[in-house]
Parts: C-alpha cells; structure tokens; sequence
C-alpha cells in the first residue's frame, strides 16, 4: 500500500513558477511509475507527466511540454512537479498517483494510489 500526499500548491501570478511535490510512503516507491494529473472544475480529470519506476522516462501532455518537468528522488520517497511559465488555463487541482512497476499509464484509470489533491491557481 502506498499512501500519497502532495504539497506546493497555492496562488500565483500567471507567468510565475510553482513546484509541487508528492511525498510517498512505504519502502517501494522506487517500485512504482507516478504521474501527475489535473482536474478544474466541471472538467474531467487530465494526465500532466508521469514518470516510469526507474526514473529514466518520463511523459507530459502535449501543452506542458517544455513548460512543466516532472522528477523524483527516490531517496527520499518524492515526485515532483516544476511549473513554469503558469497560465489561468493551468488552475486546477492537481493529483499525484502511483502505480506498481510495468507500463507508464497516461489515464488515470492506470492508476491505482491516489493523493488528495493540491489546488493550483493562476489569476491572469
């Protein structure tokens, strides 16, 4: 069982930066591909990045690409998610999720661990 709880959110200026981070519990997470997604209202929940177990490959939605990077540091159980270059369109609350080894998923039903939700908002 891994349990999630991301941090870092908050309000900021569009064209401003934040970094959210997800800190993970349990000895296995090194085990484990995390991704991040985004949900604002009234829409469905997006993919952001995601991250493969053993770091070496990662995966962004095509809008973020070159705007958000997605890293993790396995010594001490964490994801993270630096985003530049904010946006009103990038408000929302954002979610990191695990899933044990194997493939990459880039929906979110791929996903089994779920954090809570960290709100991000951008005012123009």
């Amino acid at each position: 069982q891994v349990q999630l709880v991301e941090s870092g959110g908050g309000l900021v200026q569009a064209g401003g930066s934040l970094r959210l981070s997800c800190a993970a519990s349990g000895r296995t997470f090194s085990e484990y591909a995390m991704g991040w997604f985004r949900q604002a209202p009234g829409k469905e929940r997006e993919f952001v990045a995601a991250i493969s177990w053993t770091g070496g490959t990662t995966y962004y939605k095509d809008s973020v690409k070159g705007q958000f990077t997605i890293s993790r540091d396995n010594a001490k159980n964490t994801v993270y998610l630096q985003m530049n270059s904010l946006k009103p369109e990038d408000t929302a609350v954002y979610y990191c999720a695990a899933k044990y080894r194997g493939v990459v998923p880039t929906t979110p039903n791929g996903y089994v661990h779920w954090g809570q939700g960290a709100q991000v908002t951008v005012s123009s």
